[in-house]
């Protein structure tokens, strides 16, 4: 037999790791002749189409449109002398989103990073020279010094009590139901009509309002549709799939003029209302179907664990498979959210002056015909900022629910 030493075998120098952008670029872009000539086409068809936009924007553009109607944009038509509601609704916002950000970070060395503060700075310059957020600017400023006055005290009291995240949890949910009454009225404010209520402050509230109905309800869909009671499967079975087979117009025209047909006799649901139950039941099918991915991934064993050790049906459910499951769905769930974000646009064709249909009403003025671009311009760059941070807070749920690593 033929025994080998260590000495017999030839030892080569480690690998150098090189690093910076430009190890990264020879790495990812310029590895071999393909990837090479690709990065190069791709790079001369956006630069031209960079250059052309910026060419656009900066000289042929009109962009008078957008400042002279933002606050049609931002609120429709609601009263000018009741824009303070907005403000105190904004301000609450920015001190939950503060402290959440505090407390979320109170483990972190430094709050207020480099990075960080050149973005605070970015922001507050952007209120200040941005033509439709200028006029603003005395109070946009003070909303960003708000966030972060409100990070660091949710850094410190996160420090204290570890707890103190669901108690924030709770604020959220409380916030919603105080916008709905500033933006509303009643209750000893004056009441604002919702023929009124248009622009950002509609969509948002659409939005909201249909995901905090559709998730439960999807999840009881998807639930229903894994039962092993044959009446209460085949009902979600037949939801689903009947939901999933209309489109979402029809659903919108159908809640309009069906859902009071299921109320008593002059019992009428506002139309805000009834647009925001049809999205809710819309979605909700996709949600349940979701979920219902998400509770198939989980492994019989982890189920047969859990009776082993006496629990019940229902705390199985609760304490180990629910949590499982949504955690694998997460991707899944909020791409959902994102889509009856964007499903919203469609309120307008059932009468509902949202932030799309707003648009549309400032371009039928002779005064900015033509101004198609910097007006859809501007809304896709909204709608982009607030479906790319859902985007983002679902990845940082991920890192923080990750627990394989």
């Amino acid at each position: 037999m033929t025994t080998t030493t260590p000495d017999s075998f030839s030892s080569a120098p480690p690998e150098i790791v090189k690093k910076g952008p430009v190890a990264w670029a020879r790495k990812n872009l310029f590895s071999d002749w393909f990837n090479s000539t690709l990065t190069v086409v791709i790079g001369l068809v956006l630069g031209l189409g960079g250059y052309r936009l910026l060419t656009w924007a900066f000289s042929q553009a009109e962009w008078i449109v957008i400042p002279n109607n933002i606050g049609l944009f931002m609120t429709g038509t609601y009263p000018d002398e009741l824009y303070w509601r907005i403000w105190v609704m904004l301000a609450v916002m920015c001190t939950l989103a503060g402290l959440s950000w505090g407390i979320l970070a109170r483990n972190l060395p430094t709050l207020f990073s480099r990075n960080v503060l050149i973005g605070i700075g970015v922001v507050c310059a952007f209120f200040v020279l941005f033509p439709p957020t200028r006029p603003s600017s005395k109070i946009l400023l003070p909303m960003v010094a708000i966030v972060a006055a409100a990070a660091w005290v949710g850094r410190v009291a996160g420090k204290a009590k570890p707890g103190l995240g669901k108690w924030i949890s709770l604020g959220w949910g409380l916030s919603y139901l105080l916008a709905i009454w500033l933006v509303g009225g009643s209750i000893g404010l004056e009441s604002v009509s919702t023929n009124d209520w248009g622009g950002l402050v509609l969509t948002l509230i659409a939005a909201v309002s249909g995901i905090a109905l559709c998730f439960p309800l999807g999840l009881i869909m998807a639930l229903g549709r894994r039962s092993s009671l044959p009446v209460v499967k085949w009902l979600a079975t037949a939801y689903i799939e009947v939901v999933r087979g209309v489109p979402l117009v029809a659903f919108l025209f159908m809640g309009q003029v069906m859902i009071p047909l299921f109320l008593p006799e002059g019992a009428r649901p506002d139309r805000v209302l009834r647009a925001i139950i049809a999205l809710a039941l819309f979605s909700a099918a996709y949600l349940a179907e979701n979920v219902r991915a998400g509770l198939q991934a989980i492994p019989r064993g982890q189920q047969e664990a859990a009776m082993s050790m006496g629990m019940s049906t229902p705390l199985t459910l609760v304490l180990i498979i629910l949590p499982q499951a949504l955690k694998i769905a997460i991707p899944a769930i909020v791409g959902q959210f994102i889509s009856l974000f964007q499903d919203t646009t469609l309120l307008a064709i059932v009468g509902l002056a949202e932030l799309l249909g707003i648009g549309r009403s400032v371009l039928a003025n002779p005064t900015y015909l033509g101004r198609y671009a910097e007006v859809y311009l501007f809304l896709g760059v909204i709608y982009w900022i607030f479906c790319y941070s859902m985007s983002l807070g679902s990845r940082k749920v991920e890192e923080m629910l990750n627990t394989d690593l």
